[in-house]
């Protein structure tokens, strides 16, 4: 076994044992919210959403790619490759869905009473499960397309005319078709990742005029103690911040996995890896 694989393993391993735990103790906490008398605030069924689609991504990217990067590549079958690439996908799309509509909400809670959105705020918890299930669905409309371009390894007969994608393969296509099914796989990830720059911008304007007007009271304490919904605002945007730059990173590698006729393992376990670097962080930043 090559020491590269060895090394590319230990790292999906490690996303692996950190991210899965880290996100099932975070579900631990909100779960039995709702089946108390305690009301859930919006945040919290995002979260909740949220830590279910990371482990979607890390229990279907993350497992599969350890064991095949250990030097078994030949374990899932046709039906099994399509499956755990789809739910991968799906769980991918509401991951960006799920902190893009948490920003979206946040920046709702925290508007300031003359601001548009002020108007929003009775209005906004109502549309939390709405939301979330429109974003279920259409991450399962979108990527229903996406089992037909993966099959098992063991299955394929001309290897020449598949890509390599660690424990599965990709159908061969001309760039033309990979061009196309990569605009429209992406649309809904455009559109999630526009609001949540948005809302993101909207909540760094809001907590930079709440810091200026704190400044009036030349009293220092009075700026220290910050409300609990400023408090959480903060983590939200750290939280965005740190998706942001995984995801971006993450889309360059998947774009040349995308466009490339052949792309080394290296590449395609470079992408995966980088892909699996936010649902494995995520649950600390928000503990």
């Amino acid at each position: 076994m090559a020491t590269s694989n060895v090394a590319i393993g230990v790292i999906f391993l490690s996303q692996t044992v950190v991210g899965i735990p880290g996100n099932l103790s975070l579900l631990y906490q909100y779960l039995p919210l709702g089946f108390s008398a305690y009301r859930m605030r919006s945040t919290d069924m995002f979260i909740k959403h949220l830590t279910v689609a990371n482990l979607c991504v890390l229990l279907c990217k993350g497992v599969p790619q350890t064991i095949a990067a250990l030097g078994l590549q030949y374990f899932l079958g046709d039906f099994g490759c399509k499956f755990l690439f789809y739910l991968h996908r799906v769980g991918r799309g509401v991951s960006i869905g799920s902190t893009s509509l948490l920003s979206v909400f946040q920046a709702i809670t925290i508007s300031p009473r003359d601001s548009r959105l002020a108007e929003l705020k009775g209005k906004a918890p109502k549309y939390t499960d709405p939301s979330m299930c429109l974003t279920w669905i259409l991450c399962m409309l979108v990527n229903v397309i996406f089992p037909m371009f993966v099959t098992g390894k063991w299955n394929n007969g001309n290897f020449t005319s598949h890509r390599d994608l660690g424990y599965c393969s990709g159908v061969h296509n001309d760039k033309t078709t990979n061009v196309l099914n990569l605009a429209l796989l992406s649309l809904p990830d455009v559109v999630f990742i526009g609001l949540m720059l948005w809302a993101s911008s909207f909540m760094i304007l809001v907590l930079h005029r709440h810091k200026e007007k704190m400044r009036h009271f030349h009293r220092p304490y009075v700026s220290s103690r910050l409300s609990p919904e400023y408090k959480a605002t903060k983590t939200i945007l750290l939280l965005v911040s740190t998706f942001v730059c995984f995801f971006t990173l993450s889309c360059i590698f998947q774009v040349c996995v995308g466009l490339t006729d052949y792309p080394s393992l290296f590449l395609v376990s470079t992408a995966g890896i980088a892909s699996g670097c936010f649902p494995a962080v995520s649950p600390f930043l928000l503990m």
